[in-house]
């Protein structure tokens, strides 16, 4: 199953659909970067258009220019929460995780109650072998949005991939109760559920999503608890 700890960069790109334009072809932003350019060369300083610039900066993959962009908005602006959180996305790209881990613990000092901003400073807590830090960054994910499907879905992940079985196997249950429709989920509890010898659950559970998607959809789930 892909990992649901991993998929935080789903999450972070809803942000970045939101920061950024609608979609548009590769020349269209290379156009726009150089539209936002001219403007920034005949105007005093304006956060928005820096921001905007690094918007498409991100668009197009140019991580460190973005960084750049981030970095100008911060020396006017310390306390500005989208050149903290992009810079940190930023600097995530280019492996830079000290640097990325240090702008989202700066931006949660602001922002305490940001689900996205916590959630990727677990990842890349994950990323740099703090696993004690990525743990503690889940346990008050859900502590701070215990009727987030997605943060017992995060957590019940990283308990996974540690051989937490019996506590991934609570998570993911109260995951699929906040979100029954994702299919996602609930197949996730029951790999969770096959690689634990519990064959029969996870049939029962199959049967549910069958309801929902089929069971044609589900064959070689169900050939896995024959």
């Amino acid at each position: 199953m892909d990992s649901k700890l991993h998929q935080a960069g789903l999450i972070i790109a809803l942000a970045l659909s939101c920061h950024a334009a609608t979609a548009q072809t590769h020349q269209q932003w290379r156009d726009s970067l150089d539209v936002i350019n001219r403007k920034i060369a005949t105007t005093p300083y304006s956060s928005d258009l820096h921001l905007r610039k690094a918007a498409v900066n991100l668009e197009l993959e140019q991580w460190s220019y973005a960084v750049d962009e981030y970095s100008l908005i911060l020396r006017m602006e310390p306390s500005n929460l989208a050149a903290l959180f992009f810079r940190a996305y930023a600097n995530e790209q280019l492996r830079r995780l000290n640097l990325s881990r240090d702008d989202y613990e700066a931006f949660l000092k602001i922002a305490p109650f940001h689900f996205e901003a916590r959630l990727a400073l677990a990842l890349v807590n994950e990323k740099m072998g703090r696993k004690t830090e990525a743990f503690d960054q889940l346990n008050r994910l859900v502590e701070m949005f215990p009727d987030s499907a997605n943060a017992y879905a995060a957590r019940a992940d990283y308990e996974h991939s540690q051989q937490m079985m019996e506590t991934a196997e609570l998570d993911w249950k109260e995951a699929v109760r906040l979100k029954p429709d994702d299919t996602s989920f609930a197949l996730s509890l029951v790999n969770l559920l096959l690689e634990q010898g519990k064959k029969q659950e996870a049939r029962r559970h199959l049967d549910l999503i069958s309801h929902k998607t089929g069971r044609a959809a589900l064959r070689e789930w169900y050939e896995k608890v024959e």
